[in-house]
Formats: structure tokens, sequence, C-alpha cells
């Protein structure tokens, strides 16, 4: 008797040892996180990712992620009564867990990216931003989720490496500073060593400056990239690092497996969600918030289909002839279709071309001003990834002269008259963030805003006509 209630009382003593032990080294775990980038409140494929979501949800522990720029890109959504919560309502909905900044979150200022905060169900982590005068929500660095028994930490970084700031105009960052994205993203790995088994990061840095973050630290076995549009899924030292690219083609989905707190595996890949139904629910949900007739009607008709180089033959004379102009500049960045097809065309097609109410700025400028100009960006070293590729499509033919070491030394105008004065027109982008311009008058016409230029001039010369002809050119 004596010999069995020691046994007992052995067992209840190190039961709990036991247990511990077996959670750390034994026991077999599995989670899978879904994750979604550079979405652009392109909501078209949202049904689809909803069916996606369901069918992991219904076989497995899963979390729902984004690393960023959820609006920007949709008449539909950023031009809806309640001006870009449709893209939240959507994710809300769908179960989102934790989300970063993207520098498109900034686009409506920090009073208005408060209030959409507010809306969100799910966590918002950034750890580096911070308020200057205490007038925009505290935000944490990081959060703990957990799921199948696993704690999952996200922290969340935005970048800043072009301007102190993210990319966007410098007054939708009033009030607000950005610390290095590595440095924060170093600092809050530390600190989640020891609050979770697994620490991810949500990237809005960029591709390349995630590469070079998992070559500084092994901290985090998975980095949620944005903001660069690619394709990714690459492993670096023990980082995996995956993007969907953008527009909701894909859903990236990390398959994370333990043997007690152990990582033992890490498989990331991008499913294709053209590959899905979509959700009955969710799909009545976006054909409804895509159904504004206003949106929808014709202001005009494109005679031939046009891609990039095409849009900005059409961006580039339309603001000339705007502000009676010369010579037209537009960036390429700002040209966010890639295709136009020759059929009617609506204002929201036209508000998705350049969803950024950009307007035009006028300016006087020789040859050799311009010259300047487009050498200073094809040479930038501050934003590399506009650099070395032909980034101001322009009204005036002209080819870039580069060097052995592919870097540009000259600019050939074959129909600019070296020494004339010209009357430029260039949207606010360039005119306020470029560096290297020269110029005199220089006249921000902040009440002609381009889409409001397109939908006149399609009224006015439909069936519109235009080139996919270059009229830019690199040669050695």
């Amino acid at each position: 008797m004596k010999r069995s209630l020691y046994v007992l009382c052995l067992l209840v003593m190190l039961t709990p040892a036991v247990i511990a032990f077996c959670n750390r080294y034994l026991v077999r775990r599995q989670i899978v996180i879904l994750s979604t980038n550079d979405i652009h409140a392109n909501i078209g494929n949202f049904a689809r990712l909803a069916s996606a979501v369901k069918e992991c949800r219904d076989t497995a522990a899963c979390i729902l992620v984004d690393a960023g720029d959820r609006w920007t890109g949709n008449a539909f959504v950023d031009i809806a009564p309640e001006p870009r919560k449709p893209i939240i309502d959507l994710m809300n909905e769908l179960g989102y867990s934790v989300a970063t900044f993207g520098n498109h979150e900034f686009d409506g200022g920090r009073e208005f990216l408060s209030d959409m905060m507010d809306e969100c169900d799910f966590e918002i982590v950034c750890a580096n931003i911070g308020s200057e005068d205490g007038m925009f929500p505290e935000v944490e660095p990081y959060t703990v989720v957990k799921v199948g028994g696993v704690k999952v930490g996200f922290a969340g970084v935005v970048t800043n490496y072009d301007h102190g700031h993210p990319d966007g105009n410098a007054d939708s960052f009033e009030g607000l500073f950005f610390p290095d994205p590595q440095e924060a993203a170093m600092r809050a790995a530390e600190e989640l060593k020891h609050k979770c088994d697994v620490p991810v990061l949500l990237s809005h840095m960029g591709y390349a400056m995630d590469i070079e973050l998992a070559g500084k630290t092994t901290d985090y076995p998975l980095i949620i990239s944005g903001h660069t549009h690619v394709l990714a899924d690459t492993l670096v030292n023990a980082t995996v690092i995956g993007q969907t690219r953008k527009n909701l083609i894909a859903v990236g989905a990390t398959t994370i497996r333990l043997r007690g707190k152990r990582i033992t595996d890490i498989d990331y890949r991008n499913v294709m969600l053209a590959d899905y139904d979509p959700d009955p629910e969710f799909r009545i949900m976006v054909d409804e918030i895509m159904s504004d007739p206003y949106l929808h009607e014709s202001v005009g008709y494109n005679a031939a289909e046009l891609d990039k180089v095409g849009l900005a033959d059409m961006l580039t004379t339309i603001i000339a002839r705007a502000t009676d102009s010369e010579v037209g500049f537009y960036h390429f960045g700002g040209i966010r279709l890639d295709r136009m097809a020759a059929d009617s065309v609506s204002r929201a097609t036209l508000f998705d071309l350049d969803p950024f109410f950009s307007t035009v700025y006028t300016m006087k400028m020789t040859p050799e001003q311009m010259r300047r100009m487009i050498i200073e960006k094809f040479n930038d070293t501050g934003n590399v990834k506009e650099s070395h590729r032909i980034d101001l499509f322009s009204t005036a033919p002209y080819t870039i002269i580069t060097d052995a070491a592919g870097e540009a030394v000259d600019v050939r105008f074959p129909t600019l008259r070296n020494g004339h004065i010209y009357k430029v027109a260039m949207c606010n982008y360039i005119a306020e963030k470029y560096n290297g311009i020269e110029a005199d008058d220089i006249t921000p016409h902040s009440d002609l805003k381009v889409l409001d230029a397109m939908i006149d001039y399609f009224d006015d010369e439909s069936p519109v006509k235009f080139s996919n002809k270059p009229k830019q050119f690199i040669s050695r």
C-alpha cells in the first residue's frame, strides 16, 4: 500500500515535468500562415481568396495576415461613399488576424488612417513608426497570436528608405517619424524570442531590403514581404521570404512544422487564386461594392489596345494638351494599368490608370535642363528600384546614352532645339519628388486633376488613338 502511494505521489510530481518535456521536445504540431500583400483595393479576386482561406481552415490550424498596401488602385474602393472602407470590411469578414502598414495606407493622411484603424477587427503592428505630437494612435511593434497550440509572434515594418518616410507625398506623413525598419525589425525579434515559438516579420520594406535583412540576422525564420510587387519564394540563410506580387493574384501559404517548440520545417508557396471558384457569400459582397453606375459609365472609346508605353503616350499627351504645353512628362510608377483594351472606357478604368488623385505642374525648361533631370533620375542611387530604366516618359522622343558601367552620361532629343525654352507639363509626383529639376515659372495647377483631364479628352476626342511605339530609348 505504501509503495503504491509512493508511486502515485511520484507520478503526480513528475507529470508536469513530463508534460513540459513532451511539449518542448516531442509533440508534433503543424500550422499554416496565409498571407497577402499589395492588394491595392483590387478586390476582384477576393471571393476566390475567401474560398482558399475557408478550404485551409477546414483542414489546418490557420492564420491570415497582410503585409500592407491594402488600398489605392480601384475606384470602387478608393472613392466609395466611405472611401477605402470596403476593403477593410472584406478583410474583417474573412477574419484577418494581423497586418502591417504599407506606404499607401498613408495616402489619405494620418487622421484618415487613424479612423480606418478603428474600423479594423485585426491588429495593426509596426515597429518603425512614431508620432511626434501624440496625435496618432500608438502602434505596437508586434503581437503574439496562438494557433494550434503554437505561439506565433508577428512584427511589422514599413519602408522609409527613399525619403525618410514611406513613398508618397510628404504631407501625408506630417507629425510622424519612421526609424530604420531593419534596425526596428531586429529589436522586435530580440523581444519576440522570449514571447513566442515562431517569430514572423510582416515587411513592407521591399524584396531587396528583406534579402539584406535576412543576411544580417537569422532571428526571423519567415519574412512575409511586400512593396515591390514580385512573386517570391526564396531562402536566404535560414529565412524563408515570400511575396505574392500584387492585386490578389495569389495567396502565400506557409506550412510550419514543429517538434515541441522547435521548428523542423518551413514550406512557403504561392497559390494562384485563379485555381479557386469564388465563394458565393463573398462574391455577393464584392459585386455590391463594384456596382456603382456612375463609375461604370462610359466616357469614350479607345481605338486600339494599349500597353504601358501606349498608356504613357496617352497620359503625356493629355496633360500637355490640357495646359497648352509643348512637352509632357509622366513617370513609370504613376501608370498603374499594364494595358487598356480597344473598347469603351469607363470612369473607373481611367481612375485605375492613375489612382493617386494626381494634379499637374507646368514650368519653363530648356533641353539642357530636361537632360539633367533625366540623367539624375536614371542614375538615382537613393531610389534604385526606379533607376537605370526608362522612368520618365515624354511626348518628346529621346535616347539616354550610357557608359560602359551602365550610367547615363547624355540624353539626345532629336526634335528639340538646344537653348530653346519650352513649356513643360508633368504630374505633381515628378515635380515634387524628383531631384535635378531646374526650371523657371514653376506653377502648380492644384485644381487640374489628371483624371478630369483624361475624362475631358475622351469626351472630346473619342475614339482616341495612341501608339505603343516607344519614344524613349537607352543606348550605349
